[in-house]
């Protein structure tokens, strides 16, 4: 007689069953908790630049180019106007303080000048002639006034002799009347000439200091086209290397153009070109270095030009020892302008990570060597070989520092 045999609960199947949803019930877990939800990207470790965060000095400076120029240049603006006649000497020769470089010729300030030295001849002549009737009037008083002394003279004597003869009675009132007013008006008439030439002689002195000023204006006058004449023999001011003479015999210059330059050989500077970035970090005084044939020279800004074009401004610095020997006017050098003090700091090096997240992130490598993850930081100064990091790096971390152009917005990189 057969018997039933009970079922076992714990079948192959149902153990299956309960340990497959038991894996997958971990897994949904696993997923939901603990797994790594971040995007990830592999990509080739050996096409990335990897460097590592450092403790060290931060030297704040700027590479900028400079290009050797005289320590002094001047520049010849034509004086006067006129039209060339001869050229003595071409660009890219010595010159000496003096020597003719040009010979103009200008017909109106040639007339001008004989104008004003006709001007100035009348005036000598008029200024003579006054002086001449001055002291004419003065031998014309003179000889008036002889001579109305003489009439006085006898006036006088005849009234005195009329005076007794009428006291005596032996003469009439008319003969003495008129003896007495006979030599009073010889005495007033004396009197009146003696005004008459005061005033005549005031009036000619102060026509002779006139004249005086004037015939002095019209020398000075005189002296000044006498000069500007001369400037139409243009000359060399210093001595020097005549590098340019931008003139040809024929043609017309206008008053205060361009002719030329002359450099003074005895001494070089730095013309340097700088971002406009850094217009308010530069000031005179500002040190920097360069190297030139294996040696380092140091350099200061003395001067800083103000115009700014093309988002870029220039300034002249001056070698502190003197310049390089076989230094020439129009080369090139790489000049490091400090902008600051050293000072310690923790550094970045430099990459091209910063133009794809402008120093707010960097992708820093695990310790395992075998992924990176996004991290924010926070990034400080800058030089050409370092950044400063503020926040977000420790020293010793690596970061990726090539470019992030392929990453995209992955959060993780897998090598």
């Amino acid at each position: 007689m057969d018997k039933i045999k009970p079922k076992k609960f714990w079948t192959t199947q149902r153990i299956g069953i309960i340990a497959g949803s038991t894996l997958l019930v971990a897994f949904l877990i696993y997923q939901f908790f603990f797994a790594d939800k971040r995007s990830k990207l592999n990509v080739e470790q050996d096409k990335l630049t990897v460097s590592t965060v450092r403790q060290g000095k931060f030297d704040e400076f700027i590479v900028v180019t400079g290009v050797v120029q005289p320590l002094k240049t001047i520049q010849l603006d034509a004086i006067v106007g006129g039209y060339v006649t001869e050229k003595l000497i071409e660009g890219g020769n010595m010159v000496k303080q003096g020597d003719v470089l040009l010979r103009l010729e200008n017909q109106n300030l040639k007339l001008s000048f004989l104008q004003s030295e006709t001007e100035a001849s009348r005036l000598v002549n008029d200024l003579q002639n006054t002086r001449q009737s001055l002291r004419i009037a003065r031998f014309t008083l003179q000889k008036t006034l002889s001579e109305l002394d003489y009439q006085i003279d006898q006036a006088k004597d005849a009234h005195e002799r009329n005076t007794k003869l009428y006291k005596d009675k032996v003469i009439p009132d008319a003969d003495f009347l008129k003896t007495k007013r006979e030599f009073e008006r010889l005495t007033k008439q004396r009197e009146i000439e003696i005004e008459s030439q005061k005033y005549q002689e005031e009036n000619s002195r102060m026509q002779i200091s006139q004249l005086e000023g004037t015939l002095a204006s019209t020398q000075k006058n005189v002296s000044l086209w006498r000069q500007t004449l001369d400037n139409l023999v243009v000359k060399a001011p210093v001595s020097g290397l005549l590098s340019s003479m931008n003139v040809e015999v024929g043609s017309n210059i206008n008053q205060g153009q361009n002719i030329g330059q002359i450099d003074d050989l005895n001494g070089f500077k730095m013309r340097v070109s700088v971002d406009e970035h850094y217009i308010s970090r530069i000031f005179a005084g500002l040190q920097g270095s360069m190297e030139f044939n294996g040696k380092d020279y140091g350099l200061k800004i003395i001067k800083i030009y103000p115009e700014v074009l093309s988002g870029r401004f220039e300034v002249d610095m001056q070698f502190d020892k003197g310049a390089p020997e076989l230094i020439k006017r129009g080369q090139s050098a790489p000049i490091r302008l400090q902008l600051g003090q050293p000072s310690q700091a923790t550094l970045l090096p430099v990459g091209g990570f910063f133009s794809e997240t402008g120093g707010n992130w960097v992708y820093v490598v695990g310790e395992d060597g075998k992924r990176a993850s996004k991290r924010n930081i926070t990034l400080g100064r800058k030089n050409p070989e370092y950044f400063e990091v503020l926040e977000g790096l420790k020293p010793g971390e690596k970061v990726i520092t090539s470019s992030y152009e392929n990453f995209g917005d992955n959060e993780v990189l897998e090598f």
